[in-house]
């Protein structure tokens, strides 16, 4: 999905950019990384992804199952979800994510791309009132639900994090796929890469 300049303005509000840092330091646990894979694995990729993006949506359901399968279970390669959210809807749901426990955020985020149109794009839909029943399903009650969206703190770190990576990659489409391995350095693939350039990648990449 192609990043929409005014969508973003409206979404981020003016903040402070800090350099990509690592969240591994962070203190809150809402703030680590969201991983999956062996760190120790030689190569590595973060893929910026948008709950409302359907190419997002797409690698998800049809390519991410083999490339998990094959390649980050085997320890090719380790994996990072990096919340880049296109706009309003996105980011409260990836706000409702990063709030579950650890082990809950893929099984969310792999339901919530795989009903987009009943939470996000069905007509006349509430939003709010459908993520929260999606919500509920992962464990989360009403409570906790309502201070996940009310996060101020937690909204500004995603924003802060995304304009940071906005900035580094140049980043104006999701999913976008930035690879690190032996021979390569901010590798960049963009949009629904299919299985055999990804597996193509990850083999060019880590040697």
């Amino acid at each position: 999905m192609k990043l929409s300049r005014r969508a973003l303005l409206v979404a981020v509000p003016a903040l402070a950019l800090p350099g990509l840092a690592r969240a591994a330091d962070a203190a809150d646990p809402a703030e680590t990384p969201r991983t999956l894979g062996k760190p120790g694995a030689p190569v590595s990729v973060v893929e910026f992804y948008s709950l409302t993006c359907t190419h997002c949506a797409d690698f998800d359901q049809n390519v991410f199952p083999t490339v998990r399968h094959d390649l980050i279970d085997s320890g090719k390669l380790y994996y990072e979800f990096y919340d880049f959210p296109l706009d309003q809807v996105a980011l409260m749901a990836a706000m409702v994510a990063r709030s579950l426990p650890t082990e809950r955020y893929v099984p969310f985020i792999n339901a919530l791309l795989s009903s987009q149109d009943t939470w996000a794009f069905a007509h006349g839909v509430n939003y709010t009132e459908e993520l929260a029943k999606m919500a509920a399903l992962a464990g989360m009650a009403r409570p906790e639900f309502d201070k996940a969206i009310a996060n101020q703190k937690l909204k500004d770190w995603i924003l802060n994090r995304m304009n940071a990576a906005q900035q580094r990659f140049a980043i104006d489409s999701t999913p976008t796929f930035v690879f690190n391995g032996p021979k390569a350095k901010d590798h960049r693939e963009v949009g629904e890469v299919p299985y055999i350039v990804f597996a193509h990648d990850v083999t060019a990449v880590g040697g």
